[in-house]
């Protein structure tokens, strides 16, 4: 495995990431990161393209990337992640499909990624690993069906108030069409709420 200083902090990260499922002692941790790469992309590459196959799980070390498909003219943002968080088109990837989906990235990008054939060795090998993947991937369809049930349940305002609350940095890092198209809202509806924000300084909430 690849040990570089600067590679230590980025596999520290990750192994916190995990750690959330199940810890792992650091037998199991190095059996996992010896088939982890290092990926590094600029500003506005393309990890995937819509056609192609999802070889990687990608966990996001720095930068910002996002998920989208296309509806005519129209890009449709499904995700945003951040460092900390897990970015691929699911579907493809443990399906071997082709994807619907574009992930590009918004900054520039390093990420810790692991092919379909690693995990499926992994799994393999440690049934530990295997019990924290099914783990996450319950966690994932959870939190997927929850933002579903708010694009229903709640309302454009309600919808902006509730993703501030919980992404305050996204606002400064992410252009705003790409946070209205991901809050399933128009940019101008987008730019008024935030314009109210602005207006009730402390108060967290438009009028």
């Amino acid at each position: 495995m690849f040990v570089s200083l600067n590679y230590l902090p980025m596999l520290e990260m990750l192994r916190q990431f995990v750690s959330g499922y199940i810890p792992l002692t650091n037998e199991e941790f190095a059996f996992l990161a010896d088939r982890i790469v290092l990926r590094k992309f600029e500003r506005r590459e393309f990890l995937l393209k819509a056609g192609e196959t999802e070889r990687y799980m990608n966990f996001i070390v720095k930068g910002l990337a996002r998920m989208y498909f296309e509806k005519g003219q129209t890009e449709v943002i499904t995700h945003i992640a951040r460092e900390g968080e897990l970015i691929s088109s699911t579907a493809s990837f443990l399906s071997g499909a082709p994807s619907f989906y574009h992930i590009e990235t918004l900054e520039p990008c390093t990420f810790l990624s692991l092919t379909h054939d690693q995990l499926e060795e992994v799994y393999r090998g440690n049934s530990r690993i295997e019990r924290m993947g099914r783990l996450m991937t319950t966690q994932f369809l959870l939190q997927k069906e929850e933002w579903e049930l708010e694009c229903i349940r709640l309302d454009t305002r309600e919808r902006f108030l509730h993703f501030v609350e919980k992404n305050p940095d996204l606002l400064q890092r992410v252009p705003q069409k790409y946070l209205a198209s991901y809050l399933n809202m128009k940019p101008e509806t987008f730019s008024r709420l935030k314009h109210l924000l602005k207006k009730k300084p402390g108060s967290g909430r438009p009028n």
